[in-house]
């Protein structure tokens, strides 16, 4: 969905750039050179800062009853995830059975662990749904609003959170979220002002917006999906920065994880790893609990999305292979 909007806007708004310097920035390499190369700067950049300690200290703090415990809060959220995709592509007309969904889910936030993005697994996941319901357009159209609405709901949750009882964050991470916002908002009305081609894909994309979650049951259900999904986030983050040693009052762990998640969903990072780390160190230090234990906290966080998702990847893989095999034989 976000990508045949953007191909609309390239084609129908007037470029500033030379022809030879949009050919040069459209070009795949260079998108995924960037996700590399940001998310490495700014893991360098950490540990000029605090050095490697940090990130060693998360490592070692991996134990049996943390792992348990992350296990079950995954466990939770990816069901939640894949109920919602459900809903959604229910109401589009490729619907899907609970064990596909839940075991594609799996696997596609294990390859977002792994690989730069973070979508490249939501990507697989349209285009494997949509290989198997023969509609590629409406499967594709599930995955992008399911995805959007966990977005929006979180992003909504983080400026309630840090309204409340984040306040040394409300001063600096308000004001970007409501710039950033408001260029998006602006950016667009002006564009879709100018032209109409760039209308008409706006309407196109509202009514599909408005075919996936137009009935109010599945948009509230959606809606609590998503919070399932973000609170099951925020505790197995909790658990990382208790097993690390941070002691941090449950209200301030709470905007702190927030800012870590916020953080988290930016496309520029190496399997999650960057604008995680970086984030939580920001915001501990901010908070007066020290760089270090933010950065502990989110490179703990980081292992057990690995290990949390790896096993149950690693089944649905070979369930899928050996199924292959049984149909050719």
């Amino acid at each position: 969905m976000t990508a045949r909007l953007n191909a609309a806007v390239e084609e129908a708004t007037p470029a500033a750039t030379s022809p030879g310097l949009r050919r040069v920035l459209s070009r795949p390499w260079l998108r995924i050179t960037l996700r590399v190369l940001v998310p490495v700067a700014i893991l360098i950049a950490i540990v000029a800062r605090v050095g490697a300690g940090p990130f060693l200290h998360g490592l070692l703090s991996l134990d049996g009853p943390t792992v348990i415990a992350a296990f079950a809060l995954t466990a939770i959220a990816t069901v939640a995830a894949a109920w919602r995709w459900r809903l959604i592509a229910g109401r589009l007309g490729v619907g899907i059975r609970w064990s596909t969904a839940i075991g594609a889910y799996y696997r596609s936030q294990f390859v977002n662990t792994v690989l730069p993005g973070g979508v490249v697994g939501d990507v697989q996941r349209a285009v494997d749904h949509g290989r198997t319901a023969d509609r590629m357009g409406a499967a594709a159209r599930a995955v992008a609003l399911e995805r959007l609405l966990g977005q929006a709901v979180q992003l909504v949750l983080a400026v309630v959170v840090l309204g409340i009882v984040g306040m040394e964050f409300e001063g600096v991470l308000l004001p970007v979220l409501g710039v950033a916002l408001t260029a998006v908002v602006v950016g667009g009305a002006v564009t879709a002002f100018a032209s109409r081609r760039v209308r008409r894909a706006l309407a196109h994309e509202w009514r599909e917006v408005r075919e996936g979650l137009g009935s109010v049951t599945v948009c509230v259900k959606a809606v609590v999906a998503s919070v399932v999904v973000c609170a099951c986030h925020l505790g197995t983050f909790a658990i990382a920065a208790v097993a690390v040693g941070a002691e941090v009052p449950p209200l301030r762990l709470l905007a702190l994880g927030m800012v870590v998640l916020l953080a988290a969903s930016i496309p520029f990072n190496l399997g999650g790893w960057g604008p995680r780390e970086g984030a939580a160190g920001w915001a501990f230090a901010m908070a007066g609990f020290g760089a270090a234990a933010g950065v502990s906290a989110a490179t703990l966080y980081g292992v057990l999305a690995f290990v949390c998702f790896a096993p149950a990847a690693l089944i649905v893989q070979s369930a899928a292979v050996l199924q292959r095999r049984r149909m050719r034989a």
